[in-house]
């Protein structure tokens, strides 16, 4: 199941870009959305009474996937699996590790990550741009900032912009002054 959420979420953002010269042809703006996927127990079923009845999902695997989705904001990605996800799904797949997150309800912090899909199918420029951030995030939770900070701002600098090279320069910045 997760193999299949994950593809079916990335096909949710094709389709949703292939719409986007439609839509600038008529003056419209694009669509957004946010995708997350948790992965996990839940009850899925019609709930209610015999008076009222829905067809839904529910459980915290199902309120963390919620979450997640909500998040594709603040990370500025548009698809966001928590680690069960990761964890559950195609081994062959990239992803970009964006976090550590606590989420309202629960007590621990989950690792939070964009996935990019198939290895094979992403540039050189961008493996390689995955391998230096995974190193940065290890200096940076190694408290090595000056190296982290480095790394970070290359990255930034790479062609490749992410939103993450910004989120955790701002960090250490907020570390050293605090």
């Amino acid at each position: 199941h997760a193999t299949h959420a994950l593809q079916a979420g990335m096909d949710m953002l094709q389709a949703l870009r292939s719409l986007d010269a439609a839509f600038e042809a008529r003056g419209w703006p694009k669509l957004q959305i946010g995708v997350g996927i948790n992965t996990g127990d839940m009850t899925v079923g019609n709930m209610g009474s015999e008076f009222r009845r829905a067809y839904t999902v529910l459980g915290d695997a199902v309120n963390l996937g919620s979450r997640l989705e909500s998040l594709t904001k603040e990370y500025g990605v548009y698809f966001i699996v928590s680690e069960a996800t990761r964890a559950a799904g195609p081994k062959d797949w990239a992803y970009r590790e964006l976090d550590f997150v606590k989420v309202k309800g629960k007590n621990e912090p989950v690792a939070i990550y964009e996935p990019l899909g198939p290895k094979d199918q992403i540039d050189a420029g961008l493996r390689d741009d995955l391998i230096r951030h995974r190193a940065a995030m290890k200096l940076y939770r190694s408290q090595q900032w000056d190296q982290a900070e480095i790394e970070l701002f290359n990255l930034s600098r790479s062609g490749r912009p992410h939103k993450i090279y910004e989120i955790f320069m701002a960090r250490i910045a907020s570390l050293r002054a605090n």
